[in-house]
């Protein structure tokens, strides 16, 4: 629990760094969107509230509850801001074809779906999709995306706590 209270601080105090665009426009908001579609939001957002630490199993119970029940689009539509704000446009259209190509289904497969790992790894690319991660776009988008990745868990946590308390 002292890692997860330590990632979670480190989480709280990235969120404050890496302010990109104080004001994106509907251009970058609806690329964010899209990101936060094809990243699957809604399991990052289950995500986030299953690592979480609640007083009780109740309250725990109550929280998944509600989170279960959300519907994806307003976790993305929500998210969207906040994600425009850390970054630019190029790097969310660049990360959205990432995530829904296979190479990225695969990676959010294993992401959500895998169980605890001391040493987390990709799945293996084929060299076809290896090619495409070495493409000079994606590298600059996954750079970018990297630097602002804390940020973007953070915000997911803001919206947790927003839910939780009925807003």
């Amino acid at each position: 629990m002292k890692s997860f209270s330590a990632l979670l601080m480190s989480t709280l105090l990235a969120g404050a760094v890496h302010a990109a665009t104080p004001n994106p426009d509907a251009a970058q908001i609806k690329a964010a969107h899209d990101l936060m579609a094809s990243m699957q939001a809604e399991k990052m957002m289950r995500m986030t509230a299953g690592m979480s630490k609640y007083a009780s199993p109740e309250q725990r119970k109550q929280v998944m509850d509600k989170v279960i029940n959300l519907q994806p689009e307003f976790v993305y539509t929500r998210l969207a801001t906040p994600v425009a704000k850390l970054l630019s446009t190029e790097t969310a259209l660049e990360m959205t074809r990432y995530y829904k190509s296979s190479y990225g289904q695969r990676v959010l497969h294993d992401t959500y779906n895998s169980s605890a790992q001391m040493y987390p790894s990709a799945p293996k690319p084929t060299p076809a999709e290896q090619a495409e991660l070495k493409k000079p776009a994606y590298l600059k988008a996954d750079q970018e995306f990297k630097a602002n990745e804390q940020a973007i868990h953070h915000e997911t946590f803001v919206l947790l706590k927003e839910i939780i308390n009925g807003k």
